[in-house]
């Protein structure tokens, strides 16, 4: 399970923002159980999102495909990556840096 801070002005409908994007970045309409957003696609056996306290993060939970091919890998995480930008506000590389930052030393 993986805690992603989601950058202000986008925590007003994230939510919504959630499964919306979902369905934009993968093409598929996810299931929708108790707050908790969960898709299937490609090298992702299941891809369960949520909000986490406070609408201010978003919480990625993933069980992995590991008898996908490379082709199908890299476009999972295409997309994974593509999905996170939208939802969160924050680039790859700015996630990256906010995730070092919180790690305690």
């Amino acid at each position: 399970m993986q805690e992603y801070p989601v950058k202000r002005g986008y925590t007003k409908d994230l939510q919504e923002t959630i499964g919306s994007r979902l369905k934009e970045c993968f093409g598929v309409e996810p299931e929708r159980e108790a707050g908790h957003f969960r898709i299937r696609y490609g090298a992702l056996k299941v891809l369960d999102a949520s909000c986490g306290k406070e609408g201010k993060s978003l919480i990625i939970d993933t069980v992995s495909d590991t008898g996908a091919t490379d082709e199908i890998i890299l476009d999972t995480n295409r997309r994974f990556r593509r999905y996170l930008d939208e939802v969160t506000g924050y680039s790859t590389k700015e996630r990256v840096k906010k995730a070092k930052s919180v790690e305690p030393e």
